[in-house]
C-alpha cells in the first residue's frame, strides 16, 4: 500500500497576465480594497515530503517569496515559456548562491525560448560570475520522478500552444487551457484537489472562460476545484465565489491548502 504524505499547496499568485489591479486601469474590481481581489501573476508553491517545488516563475516571483518563509527550491517546473509564467527567472539567484544548480524540469521548446531571452544564464563560456546556473530537464509527455515523487504531465492546448499542467497524487495545476483531450482527461480521475484556470465569463481564444472550467471540473469530478489565472472581468471574488457549485472555490494570493 502507498504510504501518502502530506501535500502543501501555497497559491503565490492567482492573476491573469497583467495581474490585479491593472496599472492605470478605473475597473472598479481593479479599485477594490478586499486584498482577496489583488491578484500577482499565476504560480504555486508546493511542499511534498521533503522536497519544495516551485510551478512556474512569473514577473512577480521575488515579491511573492518575500511573503514566505521559504527558503529552499528543489525544482522548478515550467508549464510554458509566456512570461507571465517564466520573467522571473533571474530572481531565483539567492537559491541558486545557497543550493548551487536549480533543477528546471520543462518541455526542449520551453528552454529554447528561455535561451533566446536569458542568454546570459545559458552561456557555456566566460559567464558573468553570480549568474543563475540551471540543472536542465527535458520533458516529454509522459511521468518523471524528481526525487521519489512522481510527477505526471497533463498536455493542454492554450489556443495552438501545448502547455503542461501537472499531477502529483491527488492533486492537479493546470493553467492557461482551452481545449483537455479525452486522453489527457484520464490522467485527472480520482483528485482530491484541481486548481485550473477561468479567466472571465465571455469566452477567450486562448483560456477557459468560468462556464467551460466549471464543466471541465463536472467532467473530471475532483473531491474540491480552485480557480486560478483569473482577470478582473470576472468580477468581485466574494460576489463570484458565492455563485459557485458548493466545491468549487476561487483561489487567492497566500491562500494555503493542505492535502
Amino acid at each position: 500500500m502507498e504510504i501518502i504524505f502530506d501535500l502543501k499547496i501555497t497559491f503565490l499568485g492567482t492573476g491573469t497576465s497583467q495581474g490585479i489591479p491593472i496599472i492605470g486601469s478605473n475597473h472598479p474590481v481593479c479599485l477594490s480594497e478586499n486584498l482577496k481581489d489583488k491578484r500577482l501573476r499565476v504560480s504555486v508553491l508546493l511542499n511534498c515530503d521533503d522536497l519544495t517545488l516551485l510551478i512556474d516563475c512569473g514577473p512577480d516571483f521575488r515579491q511573492q517569496l518575500l511573503r514566505t518563509d521559504c527558503d529552499k527550491i528543489d525544482a522548478i517546473l515550467f508549464t510554458h515559456e509566456h512570461s507571465d509564467h517564466t520573467a522571473g527567472l533571474d530572481d531565483l539567484r539567492p537559491f541558486y548562491f545557497r543550493q548551487g544548480k536549480i533543477p528546471v524540469y520543462t518541455h526542449r521548446r520551453v528552454i529554447r525560448q528561455l535561451k533566446k531571452r536569458f542568454g546570459y544564464i545559458f552561456k557555456k563560456e566566460n559567464k558573468y560570475p553570480g549568474v543563475l546556473t540551471l540543472d536542465v530537464n527535458i520533458i516529454e509527455n509522459s511521468s518523471f520522478f524528481i526525487n521519489d515523487i512522481k510527477i505526471i504531465p497533463i498536455e493542454v492546448f492554450h489556443h495552438k500552444l501545448p502547455v503542461f499542467g501537472f499531477r502529483i497524487r491527488q492533486f492537479a495545476y493546470i493553467t492557461d487551457a482551452k481545449t483537455v483531450s479525452e486522453e489527457e482527461i484520464k490522467k485527472l480521475y480520482g483528485l482530491e484537489v484541481l486548481v485550473v484556470n477561468a479567466l472571465r465569463h465571455e469566452t477567450h481564444l486562448s483560456h477557459f472562460n468560468l462556464e467551460e472550467a466549471l464543466n471541465f471540473i463536472s467532467c473530471v469530478k475532483p473531491k474540491k476545484a480552485y480557480l486560478t489565472h483569473i482577470s478582473h472581468h470576472l468580477g468581485f471574488h466574494e460576489t463570484i465565489e458565492k455563485t459557485l457549485p458548493e466545491n468549487v472555490f476561487l483561489a487567492y494570493d497566500e491562500l494555503e491548502i493542505t492535502i
